[in-house]
């Protein structure tokens, strides 16, 4: 009987450790930013078009020495895209949009940043500051209300985040809410 206890112990102690390692293989990247860092995990499941974009720019280097060029307090903080002069960088083709993954644009979540075309989105991203529920997926909604897709959330940061949306903006080059001081994303490092 004590075999039989200790058995059933054991498998419910290594089912309760697989389904811990399922839910760790997410992607986990730092943001070294000169604000401070931000810890995010990147949804491979939910958004696998999105997160392989992601991490080949990060892996690239790409994103570092850029800024968050567009920051709305109340709204979200967008960066990614352009370099500390306002030049913007050269990227790769725009990927399919994956807004209708059943992720909301929800406080501390990351998602692409694209024009007015569905599938545009290539290296800029955001974080919402606020649950912005207009930027979801809305099927029912007709032209226009695909929505932004949502590829991480923010593990820890948060607070620098808040920071980042807090900091004064001007118009730089005829664009509006430039932060006044360069807020820059030093590098993105991939940590899993």
């Amino acid at each position: 009987m004590l075999k039989r206890i200790l058995l059933v112990a054991v498998l419910a102690l290594c089912f309760a450790c697989s389904a811990f390692a399922a839910e760790a293989k997410n992607p986990v990247l730092v943001l070294e930013t000169s604000q401070g860092n931000v810890k995010v995990e990147l949804f491979e499941k939910q958004a696998p078009i999105t997160v392989k974009n992601f991490l080949e720019y990060a892996k690239s280097g790409f994103y570092d020495g850029t800024i968050f060029h567009r920051v709305i307090p109340s709204f979200m903080i967008q960066g990614g895209g352009f370099n500390k002069e306002m030049i913007p960088k050269a990227t790769r083709a725009p990927i399919k949009n994956e807004a209708n993954n059943g992720l909301k644009n929800d406080r501390g979540t990351l998602a692409m940043a694209r024009t007015g075309m569905v599938d545009s989105a290539t290296a800029q991203f955001f974080i919402n500051v606020v649950n912005n529920n207009y930027l979801n997926h809305n099927p029912a909604g007709g032209a226009g209300s695909f929505g932004y897709a949502v590829f991480g959330k923010v593990l820890e940061g948060m607070d620098v985040v808040d920071k980042i949306a807090g900091t004064p903006t001007g118009v730089v080059n005829g664009m509006p809410n430039v932060p006044v001081t360069p807020v820059v994303i030093k590098s993105v490092k991939i940590l899993k």
